[in-house]
């Protein structure tokens, strides 16, 4: 018999077919006998020796399955196998400490008509969901329900952030449409920006799996499996359309503040070529009775200084009516 590193496995459960399951150790893997209504699901974590060694020595699967499953990177897609197995490779939002949530996590599994077994990298909660309702006697009842239920899990994830994400932008179009001085952060509109493309990133081809499961049922696929994906597939299709329009709106934000700058400087610039078409000529009066040479007109007229003043005031008073007339002012 193989000896394999038994680190690695998150839980092993067997459905009993009604909505529950029982719990199974490592050591009881291999001389686990299925009853002609149970499923087998294995969790495990992709980064342990232990499960890497497990899923290449013990589990039946083809090398080519062992080495797409643990590759380095991958993508969300559907992978059909001989057999009528499939290799599922999904993305869910990060919700771990100090992580960004659109830096999302992989979730890959491997399913036939008895058996699933899925692998991760980080914790992911969607799975502590499943396994939740099948410790209260709710959960998936065969393999093709366990696929449904992690998708259902991983895509109502997705319903919050995308929520969230639509929330702190309304809050940001409030203010600017109540404020008009106020000034939206530019890094925070690009953050939102940057999150909505990333997670469009992944659900756009994740969109697509759903539909592929739609349109091509497998064999140990439920009766009703095929309607379940397609209204999960609508589902990601309205969190695509809500995320485009997130980005959307945040580039409006942004060319409005950007117009409503411009408009500022632009009447900034007016005001100052006014101000100073106003003061030009007035200038040049005093600039020119300032020069200290000799011959100055009234430079000996005891009220020079008035006069000068009245001429100052006689030609800003025809400045002010000339621009009114042009309508400058």
């Amino acid at each position: 018999m193989i000896q394999v590193d038994q680190s690695g496995l998150l839980h092993a459960l067997v459905l009993d077919g009604n909505g529950g399951a029982r719990h199974v150790e490592h050591a009881d893997l291999a001389m686990l006998e299925l009853g002609e209504s149970e499923t087998l699901w294995l969790h495990w974590d992709r980064s342990a020796r232990g499960a890497q060694q497990w899923l290449r020595q013990a589990s039946g699967l083809s090398g080519f399955a062992c080495d797409v499953l643990l590759e380095e990177n991958t993508r969300p897609r559907l992978l059909n196998l001989p057999g009528d197995e499939l290799l599922l490779f999904l993305r869910g939002v990060n919700l771990n400490p100090d992580a960004e949530p659109e830096d999302m996590v992989s979730l890959r599994v491997f399913a036939d008509a008895r058996r699933v077994i899925s692998l991760r990298l980080r914790p992911l909660r969607s799975t502590e969901v499943v396994r939740a309702q099948l410790d209260a006697g709710t959960g998936p009842r065969t393999s093709s329900e366990v696929l449904l239920g992690l998708a259902d899990a991983l895509t109502e994830r997705v319903d919050d952030l995308v929520t969230v994400l639509t929330e702190r932008l309304d809050e940001e179009e409030e203010r600017v449409e109540s404020d008009e001085r106020y000034t939206p952060p530019q890094d925070k509109l690009l953050a939102l920006r940057r999150q909505a493309a990333s997670l469009r990133r992944f659900l756009l081809p994740q969109r697509e799996i759903y539909g592929q499961l739609t349109r091509h049922r497998l064999p140990w696929f439920v009766a009703d499996d095929t309607d379940y994906w397609n209204e999960l597939s609508n589902r990601l299709i309205r969190y695509l359309e809500e995320l485009e329009l997130i980005r959307e709106r945040i580039n409006l934000v942004l060319e409005a503040e950007e117009r409503r700058m411009r408009e500022r400087m632009n009447r900034t610039m007016y005001l100052l070529g006014i101000i100073t078409g106003f003061f030009l000529p007035l200038s040049f009066i005093t600039g020119l009775l300032g020069i200290n040479v000799g011959g100055i007109p009234g430079a000996d007229y005891s009220f020079g200084f008035p006069v000068v003043c009245l001429i100052i005031l006689a030609t800003a008073a025809f400045q002010w009516w000339l621009f009114r007339r042009l309508k400058w002012v």
